[in-house]
């Protein structure tokens, strides 16, 4: 039905949409155009071969665009990386640290942590109200995700229902760069407010290497125990190195 009013959708680019166009610069100079055709060959590589065909800081640069529109950003994206070491690591990187880097300011920090929440709720939507093994494989995937990268050590619980279907994911604690308070009770108090038949304990390693310590073997000794008086079924504890992880049944540790 025709009101008089013609509405048309104007072509607009994937990146283009809402960034800052390319100013003079102070002096009446133009900025070089190599800035802008840079931009777009990374743009164009990126939509015909994914984050496959790039390397982390080329992928970071693309980040960095919108945030940063009127400058060359491929410093400071390998400014990052040596801070950081890896583009998961940028992403992850507490904001405070994020502040101390030259070139960094709030809309850096907003964009790169707006991209570290979309990868953590994409990979968190894989698995919660999924059957726990069929789905092992993306539960590990979203563990590493989110915790792998992190400089400082998280403890998180899964909690299963009577089918083992996982019904939430919750942060517990977060700890120092080799330790977290666990309070057993607490995780086992939670699993019965959730109405949680069983639980996998996680947390992460900043350190890389995901062998246990005697705390870690101590601790999950006690929320097993608080486990089996409440009824409860602790079925595994992991811990997420950088690379790779540990299973604490897998290893009969459980």
């Amino acid at each position: 039905m025709s009101n008089g009013h013609s509405f048309r959708e104007a072509p607009q680019s994937l990146f283009d949409s809402d960034e800052a166009p390319i100013m003079p610069q102070p002096g009446g100079g133009k900025p070089p155009s190599y800035i802008a055709d840079h931009r777009q060959r990374l743009r164009e590589r990126f939509m015909a071969g994914g984050a496959a065909a790039m390397p982390d800081y080329e992928l970071l640069e693309l980040v960095l665009f919108r945030a940063i529109p009127r400058r060359d950003v491929k410093p400071l994206a390998r400014h990052l990386l040596e801070a950081f070491g890896d583009f998961n690591r940028v992403l992850t990187a507490p904001r405070e640290r994020l502040a101390q880097i030259k070139g960094v300011g709030d809309a850096v920090i907003t964009d790169l942590k707006v991209v570290e929440a979309a990868a953590h709720r994409m990979a968190r939507s894989r698995v919660l109200q999924k059957h726990v093994i069929s789905s092992w494989d993306a539960i590990l995937d979203y563990c590493h995700t989110t915790m792998a990268h992190r400089e400082t050590e998280q403890f998180r619980v899964l909690y299963l229902d009577r089918k083992n279907t996982l019904i939430a994911d919750e942060e517990q604690a977060k700890g120092t760069v080799d330790h977290v308070p666990v309070y057993p009770r607490e995780v086992a108090k939670r699993a019965l407010e959730l109405n949680a038949s069983a639980l996998i304990l996680v947390h992460n390693h900043p350190s890389g290497d995901p062998t246990p310590s005697q705390a870690d073997i101590d601790m999950t000794a006690q929320v097993q125990a608080a486990c089996t008086a409440l009824g409860l079924v602790l079925h595994d504890h992991l811990i997420i190195g950088k690379s790779r992880e540990l299973s604490f049944r897998a290893e009969r540790y459980l």
